[in-house]
C-alpha cells in the first residue's frame, strides 16, 4: 500500500498565503517520501488543478491528483484541455479524481440540475476518455453530449482517471472505464466486502488492469486518553455523513457510523495498526487527512507535524 497525503482547507493560513502554503506542502510531501498528494475541490476555495499545476512544477517524483472535481462544473472538454495541461505542468505525474459531487453543492450552491448523475458521468467519461486517448480529434455522441471537437494539447500525454465511486453503479463505471476509485467514509468492512472485490472483478470482466483503491482516512497521533474526542473533532470538521444520501448508503455496508470512526487515531503502534488494517482490506493507495488536534494554531501545527513526520516513516514499510 503506498501512503500519500490529502489535503484540505487550511484554515491556519491567510487567503493570501494559501496558495504558495498549499505549493510548499507538496514539497514538503514529496521530501518526507509520501508516494501522492491529493487535493479535493472545496466549494469557494482554491482551485485544484491550478494549484496542482504550480505544485507540479515545484516537484519531480510525487503523484499530485484532485479528490474530487464535480464534472458538473466543467465540459468535458474544457475538463480535459484543463487536466491536460495539468498534466504537462506535473510531467506525467498527474491524476484527475472526478466525480457527480453532491446535490447540496451541485443542485443547491450552484443551481444545476443533479439528475441521473451516474448516467451523466458515463456520458462525460465517454468525451473526457476520447480526449485523452491522442487521436486529435474527440468524436462522441450519446444523450448528453454531442462533441466533434479538436484536442492538442500536450501531445503523446494522457490522464489517469478515478471516480468518486461508492455504490454498485458507480463502482461498475469505474471499473470500465477508470483506474478505480477514491473514497471517503468507507471503513475496512465496508472496503473489503463491498468496495474491493466488486471493482476488481468489473474491471477484469473488462479486460482492464487492476483498480486502484484509494482511501482517504483522517489520521491523528495522539494520547490513548484523546482517541474519543480526536473522532468527535474529526466528525465535525470534516462534515458529518448525513449531509450526502450517498455517504449514508456507504456507511452501511460497513462498521462506521461517521467519519469519525474511519479515523487512524492514538498512539503509534495504534495508527499503525488501523492502516494496516486498511491495506488487509484492499486498499491500494491510502490519502491521510492529518486531523491536527490543539486548542490554539501552534499546537495544532505540532499535531499536525508528529502525524506527518510518523506517518513518513510509515511509508517504506507499508
Amino acid at each position: 500500500m503506498r501512503i500519500g497525503s490529502m489535503l484540505g482547507s487550511d484554515k491556519e493560513r491567510s487567503a493570501a498565503d494559501r496558495l504558495a502554503g498549499l505549493v510548499a506542502d507538496a514539497q514538503t510531501a514529496e521530501r518526507a517520501g509520501f508516494t501522492s498528494m491529493w487535493i479535493p475541490q472545496i466549494p469557494g476555495y482554491l482551485d485544484a488543478m491550478t494549484a496542482i499545476a504550480l505544485a507540479g512544477s515545484v516537484t519531480t517524483t510525487i503523484e499530485i491528483g484532485t479528490a474530487v472535481v464535480p464534472l458538473q462544473t466543467r465540459h468535458p472538454v474544457s475538463m480535459a484541455q484543463q487536466a491536460l495541461t495539468t498534466q504537462s505542468a506535473c510531467g506525467g505525474r498527474f491524476t484527475l479524481g472526478l466525480g457527480p459531487s453532491h446535490h447540496w453543492i451541485v443542485k443547491d450552491q450552484l443551481g444545476l440540475p443533479y439528475d441521473r448523475p451516474a448516467g451523466l458521468l458515463r456520458d462525460y467519461l465517454a468525451v473526457l476518455n476520447g480526449a485523452f486517448a491522442g487521436t486529435g480529434k474527440v468524436d462522441v455522441d450519446n444523450a448528453n453530449y454531442r462533441v466533434h471537437s479538436p484536442m492538442d494539447v500536450a501531445g503523446p500525454l494522457s490522464v489517469p482517471v478515478v471516480l468518486s465511486a461508492l455504490g454498485p453503479v458507480m463502482l461498475r463505471i469505474a471499473g470500465e472505464h477508470a483506474a478505480g476509485t477514491i473514497l471517503w467514509m468507507a471503513d475496512e468492512r465496508a472496503i473489503a466486502d463491498h468496495i474491493a472485490p466488486r471493482i476488481t472483478k468489473i474491471a477484469a470482466e473488462a479486460g482492464r488492469p487492476t483498480p486502484r483503491v484509494i482511501a482517504g482516512v483522517p489520521v491523528a497521533l495522539c494520547g490513548t486518553n484523546e482517541v474519543d474526542a480526536a473522532r468527535a473533532h474529526a466528525s465535525e470538521v470534516l462534515g458529518h455523513a448525513d449531509i450526502s444520501p450517498n455517504y449514508e448508503r456507504l456507511l452501511e455496508h460497513g462498521d462506521a457510523e461517521d467519519v469519525g470512526d474511519t479515523m487512524a487515531a492514538g498512539d503509534e503502534p495504534a495508527v499503525a495498526r488501523r492502516l494496516l488494517r486498511y491495506r488487509d482490506a484492499g486498499v491500494t493507495d491510502l490519502a491521510a487527512r492529518i486531523v491536527p488536534l490543539g486548542d490554539d494554531p501552534a499546537s495544532r501545527l505540532a499535531s499536525w507535524q508528529r502525524t506527518q513526520d510518523f506517518l513518513a516513516t510509515l511509508c517504506p514499510e507499508l
